[in-house]
């Protein structure tokens, strides 16, 4: 077990514990398509995501990561937004205090191996995002990747990897 304290914007002196190894012992019910770091290097959240926190995470996660220091549609693998700020998930409950910055902090803690009492939760938020996998297959001609992008770009934020849907 490996103790992880941490220091950035949102939060100071928060210590949690990796009791999994790194991508392993997900819930049965948990096949995310893509890793975190897959995910940062195909465009997410206008690139504005944890680029203060990056000494929590492992180093090359972030070695061909598009981020930026102002949220930039254009670094987004769609080249769409597909965002709702985090005042609006705020103002959801969407927010666990222990992950104050969403789903994407909670998915790469525990991909890094920590379990914690909102898994459930988020990974019921997770399968919920299945609904938008039907909604581009439905709609769009398989390998069209112009048809629904916000949909597509939306996907990719919750690890399901919309590229060839």
């Amino acid at each position: 077990m490996k103790k992880i304290t941490v220091h950035d914007r949102f939060q100071s002196n928060y210590v949690y514990y990796l009791t999994e190894d790194k991508g392993a012992n997900f819930e049965p019910d948990f096949l995310p398509e893509l890793t975190p770091q897959q995910m940062l290097v195909l465009g997410i959240f206008g690139g504005k995501y944890m680029n203060d926190s990056r000494a929590e995470f492992p180093s090359d996660w972030f070695t061909h990561a598009k981020l930026s220091s102002k949220k930039d549609p254009k670094l987004n693998y769609f080249k769409v937004d597909a965002s709702q700020s985090l005042l609006v998930w705020q103002e959801k409950g969407w927010i666990h205090p222990n992950d104050p910055r969403g789903w994407f902090q909670w998915y790469c803690r525990y991909y890094m191996g920590r379990r914690s009492t909102d898994d459930d939760r988020q990974i019921k938020r997770w399968k919920a995002m299945s609904r938008h996998v039907a909604q581009v297959q439905k709609n769009c001609t398989k390998g069209d990747s112009s048809c629904r992008p916000r949909q597509r770009q939306a996907l990719l934020h919750w690890a399901y990897d919309a590229r060839y849907l």
